[in-house]
């Protein structure tokens, strides 16, 4: 049970002041004596209403038999006076300030489930703004990408899967004059733990490797595109899978794409 939610719902401020049927009066009865929380939360607002009272009820004043002897201690003579029945009215205000304090501890809670609520609100308001600022990043990038993927000056190679893993695949976009080399590797499977992709450029007579970079941080990039430099007259370009950190030589028995550029 949710003993919060049950004593936020003001259903206590109704048992103690008795408005609630002998079913529900019943109910919260049994809660209490199953919840400390709930018992506690009936004492207080019995206390709360208590405190109240008493700082509204009439004040005490002296019985008419105490006025009448300090009277026979004076000269003159005391005609006795018959007994007055006590004013109803003020006790109209003592029950005037119960529900008073009823009202009181009720809208309290109220008021403590409308403020919950706004922080809750505004904590979702804040998640959704940080979102749509990361995905209008996201798209910004994105949108810088495909413009450089698009430059007229791009060579598009193709990278087709060797015999270590004839379903890969993978293609690289080289811009020769900037120096730019992106290799999309969406293709290519996770690498093992320990492992990373190695991208090489290629010279074909004599066959001549240059390491251009390691495909780095692979499993959290979402576009699977990684920007490498390029400076070399690169006749082909092919990807291996190395020890984590690279190696000084493919391992051309881990070579998972390879494409020739076209002339």
């Amino acid at each position: 049970m949710d003993t919060k939610a049950y004593i936020e719902s003001g259903i206590i401020e109704l048992y103690v002041a008795g408005q609630l049927t002998e079913k529900e009066n019943l109910e919260v009865a049994r809660y209490a004596r199953m919840y400390p929380e709930i018992k506690k939360e009936i004492l207080e607002v019995e206390n709360t209403i208590l405190a109240v009272s008493r700082s509204a009820s009439p004040k005490s004043v002296p019985s008419f038999d105490a006025i009448r002897q300090k009277l026979e201690g004076q000269e003159g003579k005391v005609i006795p006076m018959e007994k007055k029945s006590s004013s109803w009215k003020p006790y109209v205000g003592w029950a005037a300030a119960v529900v008073c304090a009823l009202g009181i501890v009720y809208l309290y809670n109220q008021n403590e489930q409308l403020n919950s609520g706004m922080e809750v609100t505004n904590t979702e308001i804040e998640k959704l703004e940080q979102e749509i600022k990361e995905a209008n990043e996201s798209l910004e990038k994105s949108t810088q990408l495909l413009d450089q993927l698009r430059n007229k000056d791009v060579v598009v190679v193709q990278l087709g899967g060797q015999s270590v893993s004839p379903e890969s695949f993978a293609k690289a976009y080289w811009n020769k004059e900037e120096g730019q080399l992106f290799i999309d590797a969406q293709g290519l499977p996770e690498p093992p733990e320990g492992m990373a992709y190695q991208v090489w450029s290629l010279t074909l007579d004599p066959l001549t490797p240059t390491s251009v970079g390691l495909l780095e941080n692979f499993e959290s990039n979402d576009n699977g595109v990684f920007t490498l430099v390029n400076s070399n007259a690169s006749e082909a370009f092919g990807i291996t899978l190395e020890p984590e950190g690279g190696s000084a030589a493919p391992n051309l028995e881990q070579l998972y794409v390879l494409g020739t550029v076209s002339s």
